[in-house]
């Protein structure tokens, strides 16, 4: 076995000089930023305002159920499992022929066996402005009946590039015969 220790630690050498080189370099597809380019900029809070509308029904819906709920008749009145895509328009104030903002694109999910919950994954595209062709994207659970929820804001793009913060959720008006809702976001984001 002593015999054979050298020849062993030789090639173990080789292999492991040939897959880590002294060189420090990383593989091809990393690189190495020196310098951090958001260090220049100065981050900032903004805060924005506007209502969300969640249109289930009439002819041009903005909100389609791509997924039924489950068949399990203990959740039938929660709609579990029932997934919704959503292309919303948020607009100023809540009257829906209001100046439109952007639009909120994504889908969600009835996520809890035992209340109305929602998972929601959505990007709220702005369309007016300075913000125009930004995004920020939120990813949360939303329990609509509780009177404000919060769900963060995970990200964004264009002006809200490395975006982080948070949004509450009030429901303005809700229509029980449709499903037809109006919820106003509070949207409070770091941003440079």
């Amino acid at each position: 076995m002593t015999k054979y220790f050298p020849c062993l630690l030789l090639t173990l050498l080789m292999v492991f000089t040939q897959t880590f080189p002294v060189t420090g370099e990383g593989p091809a597809f990393l690189k190495s930023v020196k310098r951090n380019p958001m260090k220049t900029r100065t981050e900032k809070l903004s805060h924005f305002r506007f209502y969300w509308h969640d249109i289930l029904s009439g002819p041009n819906p903005t909100a389609v159920k791509i997924i039924p709920p489950s068949a399990n008749n203990k959740t039938a009145a929660t709609a579990f499992g029932q997934v919704n895509m959503i292309d919303d328009p948020l607009t100023e104030k809540p009257e829906a022929g209001s100046k439109l903002l952007g639009r909120a694109q994504g889908f969600y999910g009835l996520a809890s066996q035992e209340e109305v919950g929602l998972i929601m994954a959505m990007n709220f595209a702005f369309s007016t402005g300075k913000y125009n062709g930004s995004t920020l994207t939120v990813l949360g659970r939303n329990a609509v009946f509780e009177k404000v929820r919060e769900m963060p804001v995970i990200g964004g793009s264009g002006v809200f590039r490395f975006a982080r913060g948070y949004v509450k959720a009030s429901t303005h008006s809700f229509d029980n015969k449709t499903g037809n809702a109006v919820v106003e976001y509070n949207v409070h984001v770091l941003h440079f």
